[in-house]
């Protein structure tokens, strides 16, 4: 049995809670140094470039410390929060010159005899490493025992030699790291330029076009620029919001969308009275008592169906190893907007559910995003998108893909206006339809064929039945 107090303090680390992710803003913590915690008890909310997740401690005891406040932004794998889980109230902190053991990385959190990691329910904790983002502003001092070695070092006008940086494995496919070698080209030197930091083909030719140019001779040394003037505005006629989180991730996704994927955009105008009429019917049906019955539900089936018949538009751009990848598996996004930016959850295997059971979906997807409580898996590998324009009162628009996917459908407002009907006009319910497609993957007949094909569903309910 030790006699060492640190020994009974665990160290809960930042989980990695998506795939790749480097960082999260601690959003509230839940308790307080002195608090008792149970395995399991969520003790903070933190918000990543994808949603806002709850972490749960792993395993008994007394708060001890928080080490960073709300609103901090923490690189994964680092220590948040140290537990006393020897049963006892927290411990007066020793000195900071008494804490040597403090400067080695902590071991990983487990609970005691179990030997488990700490996990989310559902997240394992990622063993590969990522391309962190260098950080911006100055370095949180989390460790005061480095602090006051440094002072002690400079009170004897030493300074300590700084460490080599261990260098980090790039991240590219490997089609990619055999082109690289085929070039000669060292991976390290490479900007990447793909998603999450990955290297793509179009880098390693960059970096042999750019080892090729004559470099300039070195300027001789210039006298340093004067410091840029600190940005000033008047905040009683501006405010400015910090572009983080959720908002940040989206804004990113749909820049690198919109110049990597060729869009295209078809559009039709459809009388949907005949849905809207079945809407109502199923409302009144006891298969769909205690379920969200509304026009969205409808249009999701057509998509799915119109999906069926022409399977090759439910694809995705594999650029590394240039291939075409053809899914046969629909997972159905939904774009909603919440009060931390646009998400865009999916329903897995939408393909495979019946109509009630995709309605259930719908209605835990909306309610999940309105709470804010999307986790990170519900929001990866999409493969197509539904975004309702027409609940802004919009008609329509030319919405961007979602990354990775190959077609999005925007939905209009729809609207009683005169149309002709068996030869007279008549007011009727008409909503305007608009199909964005990657053309790298759908060329315009096939566009233009599911797009009809959902068209006519809706104009025809009944197709539902004949078609499938």
């Amino acid at each position: 049995m030790t006699t060492m107090t640190e020994a009974s303090v665990r160290e809960f680390k930042m989980p990695d809670v998506g795939e790749g992710l480097t960082e999260a803003e601690i959003l509230k913590w839940f308790v307080q140094p002195g608090d008792t915690v149970t395995d399991g008890q969520v003790v903070c909310e933190v918000e990543t470039a994808k949603a806002a997740v709850e972490l749960p401690i792993p395993y008994d005891g007394v708060v001890r410390d928080l080490h960073f406040p709300e609103g901090t932004t923490v690189d994964v794998g680092t220590s948040i929060i140290a537990v006393d889980v020897s049963g006892g109230a927290a411990p007066e902190p020793a000195p900071a010159a008494e804490q040597p053991a403090v400067s080695r990385p902590a071991e990983e959190p487990k609970t005691e005899g179990s030997g488990r990691q700490p996990v989310l329910v559902g997240y394992g904790v990622a063993t590969s490493s990522t391309r962190r983002r260098p950080r911006k502003g100055p370095e949180v001092p989390v460790q005061q025992a480095s602090t006051a070695i440094q002072t002690e070092l400079n009170g004897h006008g030493a300074a300590p030699a700084a460490a080599p940086a261990a260098k980090e494995r790039p991240l590219a496919k490997p089609p990619v790291r055999k082109l690289a070698k085929d070039l000669g080209v060292d991976l390290t030197t490479v900007v990447p330029t793909g998603p999450d930091g990955i290297i793509t083909r179009e880098d390693v030719h960059a970096a042999v076009a750019q080892r090729q140019v004559p470099q300039p001779a070195a300027p001789v040394a210039a006298a340093p620029a004067p410091a840029p003037a600190a940005v000033s505005y008047d905040t009683t006629r501006e405010t400015r919001i910090p572009i983080k989180g959720v908002r940040k991730a989206t804004a990113a996704a749909m820049v690198g969308s919109a110049f990597t994927a060729p869009h295209v955009t078809e559009f039709v105008t459809v009388d949907v009275t005949r849905t809207m009429k079945l809407v109502e019917e199923l409302k009144e049906d006891k298969e769909f008592a205690g379920l969200r019955v509304n026009p969205l539900l409808l249009i999701a089936k057509a998509l799915l169906v119109a999906i069926r018949r022409n399977p090759d538009v439910n694809a995705s751009w594999d650029e590394a190893a240039q291939e075409i990848v053809v899914k046969h598996y629909v997972n159905l996004g939904i774009a909603a907007a919440t009060p931390r930016g646009l998400i865009v959850p999916n329903i897995k295997d939408a393909h495979a559910k019946t109509l009630p059971q995709l309605a259930e979906s719908l209605g835990e997807l909306v309610s999940t995003a309105r709470d804010g409580k999307t986790s990170p898996a519900a929001m990866q590998n999409g493969t197509v998108t539904i975004t309702n324009v027409g609940v802004f009162g919009v008609d329509t628009g030319t919405p961007i893909l979602n990354p990775g996917e190959s077609a999005i459908l925007a939905v209009g407002a729809i609207k009683l206006q005169p149309w002709v009907h068996k030869g007279k006009v008549k007011p009727r319910q008409v909503t305007t339809l608009a199909l964005s497609f990657d053309h790298r993957l759908v060329d315009g007949e096939l566009g233009s064929k599911v797009l009809a094909d959902v068209a006519a569903i809706l104009e025809q309910p009944k197709r539902l039945i004949t078609w499938a």
